[in-house]
């Protein structure tokens, strides 16, 4: 049964992220951010007014002890994440978590055991599942018109000073394995339909401050014999962003975020794949849609952790080089 009632969501992250849910948000009919939160009360009343919501709190904590709260989407710091997902599952919220769910395996699968334990609608922003460029690609899949030989995939950032998107500085680090890759990892199984059987990983020199590999190199085999290379860098001064080379048996793609070209940068009209030509939205779109169905959503925790457990043991692979 469907409910159509309005449907409250709290926003937790004042950030870069946290503004595109907002304004998702807005654009889907039935849907009210009732509250956010932010690193303080001073950035979350900040963050109300620019969104034009009326409430602010200076805690997650307070906004689970709301009754008039339905979900929590959580746009916090990667370290955060599995904490507050467990909260929000405990609190009897629904949750949609930013990528990535967890920066360990430990933490990705206590959270998907609080899910079933619940029973709540508990999904992670996968968002490369919903950019109508990748839903095309996948489309087309299903149809049995194209399959995948290799993916092809940079993603490439500058990012030598602790920044955020808007280029303020971050109160944690980013990661290019947890956080980056996993779009890519997600990506590669859900595409192909199939398994990564192998995986391999190196990383460049680690930044000195920071505490991280700048520079990372991927490889995936899927079971059905398609591969994946993925290049990751900090260290990029170019355009900024992941880009997908889809290599196929009848034909090769590009995907650019939300847009799609040929292989020889032909553009392709994606706008009729879906309601919404932002990938963002659609993700939102998604998680209303399965609170409101009472089903499991595209993205689900249970769907995206076995691109944790790949994580995992690529994190694995390059802890044991780094100690040897």
């Amino acid at each position: 049964m469907t409910d159509d009632r309005t449907l409250r969501i709290a926003l937790a992250g004042g950030g870069a992220f946290g503004a595109k849910h907002a304004a998702a948000l807005r654009r889907i009919e039935g849907v009210e951010v009732a509250a956010v939160v932010s690193s303080s009360l001073g950035r979350a009343q900040k963050f109300a007014a620019e969104q034009g919501v009326d409430r602010a709190v200076a805690s997650l904590d307070e906004v689970l002890a709301m009754d008039d709260i339905d979900a929590v989407i959580l746009a916090t710091p990667t370290q955060m994440h599995a904490a507050q997902t467990l909260a929000c599952l405990d609190a009897g919220k629904h949750v949609q978590t930013e990528i990535p769910l967890a920066d360990s395996l430990a933490d990705a699968e206590a959270c998907q055991a609080a899910q079933e334990r619940t029973g709540l609608v508990a999904m992670v922003g996968h968002t490369r599942r919903f950019n109508p460029s990748h839903q095309w690609v996948h489309h087309r899949i299903e149809a049995g018109e194209f399959n995948i030989q290799q993916m092809d995939v940079q993603t490439y950032f500058f990012r030598r000073q602790n920044l955020n998107a808007l280029g303020e500085p971050r109160s944690w680090t980013d990661h290019l394995l947890w956080h980056h890759a996993a779009h890519t990892v997600d990506l590669f199984a859900y595409q192909t339909g199939s398994p990564i059987v192998q995986a391999n990983a190196i990383q460049g020199p680690v930044h000195p401050e920071l505490g991280i590999a700048m520079d990372m190199s991927i490889q995936l085999r899927a079971a059905n014999g398609a591969l994946c290379t993925l290049s990751l860098s900090f260290n990029n001064d170019g355009p900024l962003g992941t880009f997908f080379r889809y290599i196929g048996d009848t034909g090769t793609y590009i995907a650019r975020y939300d847009a799609l070209f040929t292989g020889k940068d032909e553009p392709i009209d994606v706008s009729g794949v879906d309601v919404s030509m932002d990938g963002i939205e659609l993700q939102d779109r998604e998680f209303v849609a399965a609170i409101r169905e009472g089903r499991e959503p595209n993205s689900s925790i249970a769907q995206v952790l076995p691109c944790y457990r790949t994580l995992a043991a690529l994190e694995q692979q390059l802890n044991a080089v780094a100690g040897s």
